[in-house]
């Protein structure tokens, strides 16, 4: 429907129609007007698959959902590095809308992993803006290719569970920009989401869903984005003042409480119609996009659909260590340990939980297999060993060839609504992990978490294959890696520190009271261990192979350019190995000297590449300003200083392979403020304000007979060093504390001319 069509729409509308229009008609519709031909439209939970409830549904998956496919977690599907996998099942999912009559799936959901206690981590894709941003956008284009929208969540700075609903988050600009608006940015300027959720926590003093600044100055005025803002259910705290700051859509409904505010507010002039009118124009929009794209004949194969999880559960499956006993030969006497092999852990807790239509195990898989053997192990119920079991798996693992312990994360560890307290599993499962490797030096553990854990058995073990949240058929893609029929070639989108003590939001995480401070700033994962040359676990990025990969002739198209040009950079990758295989081809830029306070480098790209043996293929990235820039917080934009870069190619965070150094010009000149504190040696990297300020100093330091001054023993104990160094720190009103004939109202001429230079 045109925008003159809607807007005549809304002009037939009485005010309380368009107050209605404004909140849910139930917990999943919005409102529908029938004498108007206005239908009502079903958005759904469902980052990772649909969750579609009836209008009696809740918003913590307490109540069943129709049958569906789970997919796997954004923990996972992060891993894989791969955009188009995500916009295939992207479609998968949209067509699953389609089929449904689902109008808006409500994801991805983009938010940073400050830290590994989140306990929405599984649903979220990485601690690197860039890759949050690019995999929820690929995500983002499959479904909107099949005209259903998407709600990208939870916007904004939103990283715990912990007091959600109050808390505030205080971060500063630069980090705002850098970090945690980075994750969404890229994804609604490319992909345009049709919508986009508010979080429920505050951002520097105000709700997200009454923040202004960033429900329209951000969002609208510099992104560009045209959909409807929709509440999280139940983030809205005053209904008013948050329509004026851009949230239109309140879900679920408030039984027309919160309309009759809006009606009231308009009647007694505190709140323009027109605002009202703005709201139900772009939720109008959105419904009749969908409806007018409607796929009447749609139909999903949930078994087809099943097929497709397992797809994408191979390539999130990340391999962390192995000390050549994988790939397993599936003839060899082996012991499946652990109840996950049996009933594995394949989905986190809460509004994303998905009622699946089926689920493949692992030992699904190989039933029937007679010289593979399964051990429970361990109950999840509680952590508590029981002896019969673990006894029952020590046996087990004597009598094999190789031990496969599946454990990982119960429910009761990670889930939405609550934050973990620590990084540990449970102590039952790490026992058997233990008592296993001491009688089978072949031991392998496959782990089904959305959260890093410590691994305090690491060097015990020879194998480790981190499968996250794989989805309803992570059973049959970790027997295809266990195997060998699949090739690993996820990578880890965060960082493993080898404790919950190490991670940089370690002290303030949990906040004081409602109040919590981002106090690490940009330094969030990788960004913090690197800088700190900090030890770590496994490091951001990394992940192994079952063959090897050889990076080459790294090119670049000009070792020269300005900041609004663009720089071609292209590298060669050769499987040197003799299986065929899919490398993550990881483009991280260093400012070798900033003014600023910047990490070593930061992930500006990323590519997936499949080779077969021997083969060799050429990977491109084409950089733009925002590789090397930083958030300037004096001119509230992006800029690159003057200088040095390098182009960084890696295999992960800590595994750089190739260099190559470039000089980017800066075409933004940023003025430099001067006041009385403004210190020599600031002065003096403009040689032209040097010449403006030194007849300040023309007589000395401290002026004429400064020696004198302090006497003869203590003159000789000042260096020249020493004197450099204090007239380098001096503030320009230094001479009038150690020079008479200097004033304050001198030293401020002086400061107005070196403020002129430029103006």
């Amino acid at each position: 429907m045109t925008t003159e069509k809607i807007r005549e729409l809304i002009a037939r509308m009485t005010l309380e129609e368009k107050a209605s229009m404004c909140s849910g008609a139930d917990f999943w519709h919005t409102e529908a007007i029938e004498r108007l031909g206005i239908p009502a439209s079903m958005v759904s939970d469902g980052p990772h698959g649909l969750r579609k409830q009836d209008q009696e549904g809740d918003h913590l998956g307490v109540n069943d959902s129709i049958k569906a496919v789970c997919f796997p977690a954004g923990c996972g599907t992060a891993a894989s590095f791969n955009r188009e996998l995500l916009t295939s099942m992207g479609a998968t999912l949209g067509n699953e809308c389609q089929a449904e009559g689902i109008s808006v799936i409500l994801g991805p959901a983009v938010n940073i992993k400050r830290s590994p206690l989140c306990g929405r981590n599984f649903e979220y894709y990485s601690e690197d803006p860039y890759v949050a941003t690019e995999m929820a956008g690929a995500l983002i284009k499959g479904i909107q290719s099949k005209n259903v929208g998407t709600s990208i969540k939870h916007f904004l700075a939103n990283n715990q569970e912990t007091r959600r609903q109050s808390s505030e988050s205080r971060v500063d600009e630069r980090t705002l920009h850098e970090i945690y608006l980075a994750a969404f940015e890229g994804a609604i300027k490319k992909q345009k989401p049709w919508t986009v959720m508010c979080s429920y926590n505050r951002i520097n003093g105000f709700y997200a869903a009454q923040n202004h600044k960033y429900l329209t100055e951000t969002l609208r005025d510099r992104w560009g984005f045209d959909g409807y803002v929709v509440s999280d259910w139940g983030a809205v705290n005053n209904r008013v003042e948050d329509l004026k700051a851009g949230l239109d859509l309140e879900m679920p409904t408030s039984l027309g409480a919160n309309d009759k505010l809006i009606v009231e507010a308009v009647q007694n002039g505190t709140l323009e119609e027109s605002v009202v009118d703005t709201a139900v124009e772009r939720i109008l929009n959105i419904i009749f996009r969908y409806e007018e794209n409607r796929d009447k004949n749609a139909a999903w194969d949930k078994d087809e659909d099943h097929e497709m999880a397992r797809k994408v559960a191979e390539e999130t499956i990340v391999l962390l260590k192995n000390d050549g006993l994988l790939p397993l030969n599936e003839n060899d006497d082996i012991a499946f340990i652990g109840k996950y092999a049996e009933a594995p852990r394949y989905q986190g807790g809460g509004s994303s939980h998905i009622n699946s239509h089926k689920v493949t195990s692992a030992m699904d898989v190989v039933s029937g297999k007679s010289n593979i053997v399964y051990a429970r192990g361990y109950n999840d119920d509680e952590d508590k060993t029981d002896e019969t079991l673990l006894a029952e798996a020590v046996e087990a693992a004597k009598k094999a060839k190789v031990a496969v312990i599946f454990a990982g994360l119960p429910d009761a560890f990670e889930s939405e609504g609550f934050d973990r307290t620590h990084m540990s599993m449970p102590n039952c499962q790490n026992e058997l992990i233990e008592k296993v490797a001491a009688v089978q030096p072949n031991t392998v553990v496959v782990l089904h978490n959305g959260s890093p854990v410590e691994m305090p058995w690491i060097d015990k073990v020879k194998g480790v294959v981190e499968a996250y949240l794989g989805g309803q058929a992570v059973g049959g893609a970790v027997c295809d890696i266990l195997f060998g029929k699949v090739n690993p070639s996820a990578k880890l989108p965060e960082t493993f520190p080898l404790k919950l003590e190490d991670n940089p939001s370690y002290l303030f995480y949990f906040g004081e009271g409602d109040t919590v401070e981002y106090r690490e700033g940009i330094f969030v994962g990788y960004r913090y261990y690197d800088k700190k040359k900090m030890d770590v676990l496994f490091p951001f990025g990394y992940g192994l192979s079952y063959t090897t990969f050889e990076y080459s002739n790294l090119t670049v198209d000009k070792e020269n350019l300005k900041d609004t040009d663009t720089l071609t950079v292209s590298v060669n990758i050769t499987n040197t190995g003799k299986m065929a295989g899919k490398e993550v081809v990881q483009l991280y830029v260093a400012d070798k000297e900033s003014t600023v306070i910047r990490p070593v480098k930061e992930l500006r790209d990323f590519a997936k590449v499949d080779l077969a043996p021997g083969e060799t293929k050429t990977v491109t990235f084409t950089l733009d300003k925002r590789a090397f820039a930083y958030y300037n917080v004096q001119i509230h934009d992006w800029h690159v200083e003057t200088g040095e870069f390098e182009i960084l190619i890696g295999k992960s965070s800590r595994d750089i392979v190739l260099r190559k150094t470039v000089t980017v010009e800066s075409t933004v000149k940023i003025p430099m403020v001067y006041t009385t504190d403004t210190t020599v040696g600031d002065v003096m990297k403009d040689p032209r304000a040097w010449e403006i300020v030194k007849p300040l100093f023309a007589n000395g330091m401290f002026g004429e007979g400064s020696e004198a001054n302090v006497g003869d023993a203590a003159a000789e104990a000042i260096s020249e060093e020493m004197m450099e160094a204090m007239l380098k720190y001096m503030p320009l009103r230094g001479p009038v504390s150690f020079h008479g004939g200097v004033s304050m109202a001198d030293v401020q001429k002086y400061v107005d001319q070196l403020n002129a230079l430029d103006s």
